[in-house]
């Protein structure tokens, strides 16, 4: 079994080039089937969600080949649109499948949508636009069915505003006929990024990035070439780590606009930050002020972001409050850094952080790709060594972790643990 070993580290310093967007590249990944034609993605990051479409994909006919950040698809030889529920079940973003092969089918089955297990990932939102479009939805036990004759555009309101559920009416509606029009639609860069690779191949969206998207249906998708926006939360996460005891980080071949709520919030507890056309630089100051966060929607702070900021509040001295109403469970992070010393209370959908108290390492469990980030920043101003298991998790989402947090100094190796030391960690976990 592998884990991390973190090591007291000190300041941190250097530069780190920003991957391709993880939640961006799932999406355009399963858009892809929607093209006639050759699409060429570039900068799809190398990680295990992006291997296992690459597994569904051949599974369904469809033609994949990643070379380096480049992947090519061959979609014209699908011909299935049944995905494997084990496969589907693995990850989150498995329903955007659903609303890709929907009008090139009649009829998709595919399993409930797996992934971090933030205690419900409801899927009502979604289901409900394949309704507003004519199809019908078949739950069962641990997959589902949509099928429709025929797709129409439809007014669709969303209750809530979600980003999955809006890009997968677009993946849905691009073929449909008719005026599709989204009202209270998700308005995430991940969103406005499938929509222009949509309109790319041929699609008519307008609106992305905005509460109001109207897609008119057309009857077929060219082939293209796309360049997929560099992931935000990872380089907001690198740069809350120059914060951690005081460094300098730079991330390079990002989009300053796209982390504005990041960016301030850290302005506010006490950090500097300077920004390029494509690069962020971030100083840390060794007196870090608590805060209060409160996640929400974009623009809003991302709940991706709570758990590295998490981390770095730990670092300010008083009492900070984080605050997560998008995802009010995810706070599996907590009783993990409670074990390396933090002084944090749990209350209902916030947790209330006493800053400034000295960490002292030992071992924790990633149970989500963000908690993972928290926790190797948590492992990082430590005293003595933190091991990290659950490495599963973070390789989801980092295509390279230890390389990218060496590369700005972090003391980070990669261990093998035995089946004795296995056995003895769960025992001291109970």
């Amino acid at each position: 079994m592998k884990y991390i070993q973190a090591e007291f580290s000190g300041p941190l310093n250097g530069t780190v080039h920003i991957p391709g967007a993880k939640n961006s590249s799932l999406a355009l990944l399963a858009a892809a089937c929607l093209a006639d034609n050759i699409v060429t993605l570039e900068g799809i990051p190398r990680i295990d969600d992006v291997r296992i479409i690459a597994d569904i994909g051949r599974d369904i006919g469809m033609k994949l080949r990643q070379d380096g950040g480049q992947v090519i698809i061959d979609p014209r030889w699908i011909h299935s649109s049944v995905i494997d529920p084990g496969k589907a079940s693995s990850y989150r973003a498995s329903y955007y499948f659903a609303g890709a092969l929907l009008s090139k089918f009649g009829r998709v089955t595919i399993g409930l949508p797996g992934g971090d297990n933030f205690v419900s990932r409801p899927i009502d939102q979604h289901i409900k636009v394949f309704k507003a479009l004519g199809a019908q939805v078949h739950l069962f036990k641990d997959y589902y069915e949509v099928e429709a004759a025929e797709l129409k555009g439809a007014d669709i309101y969303f209750d809530t505003i979600t980003s999955g559920a809006t890009i997968n009416a677009m993946l849905a509606a691009v073929l449909a006929k008719g005026r599709t029009q989204l009202h209270n639609a998700a308005m995430d860069p991940e969103v406005c990024d499938t929509a222009s690779f949509l309109n790319q191949l041929g699609a008519r969206i307008y609106g992305a990035g905005t509460e109001h998207i109207r897609i008119e249906g057309v009857s077929y998708l060219n082939g293209g070439t796309h360049t997929v926006i560099p992931d935000r939360l990872i380089a907001g996460a690198f740069l809350m780590a120059a914060g951690l005891l005081g460094g300098q980080v730079t991330v390079m071949d990002v989009i300053p606009e796209h982390l504005g709520s990041c960016l301030a919030k850290m302005e506010e507890i006490g950090m500097y930050v300077e920004c390029g056309e494509s690069q962020i630089t971030a100083f840390g100051t060794n007196s870090l002020k608590a805060t209060r966060i409160r996640t929400g929607m974009y623009p809003s702070f991302a709940t991706d972001l709570q758990q590295p900021m998490t981390a770095l509040l730990l670092q300010a001295k008083g009492k900070s409050i984080v605050t997560d109403r998008v995802y009010p469970k995810r706070f599996a992070h907590v009783p993990q850094l409670r074990r390396l010393g933090a002084e944090i209370e749990l209350r209902q959908e916030s947790a209330f952080i006493s800053g400034g108290r000295p960490l002292q390492g030992g071992w924790v469990h990633a149970a989500d790709v963000r908690a993972g980030t928290c926790l190797l920043m948590a492992g990082l101003a430590a005293e003595g060594s933190t091991c990290i298991t659950g490495v599963e998790h973070i390789e989801r989402g980092y295509e390279d972790v230890i390389g990218s947090f060496r590369s700005i100094g972090a003391k980070l190796s990669m261990r093998e643990m035995d089946a004795q030391e296995h056995l003895s960690q769960i025992r001291e976990s109970h």
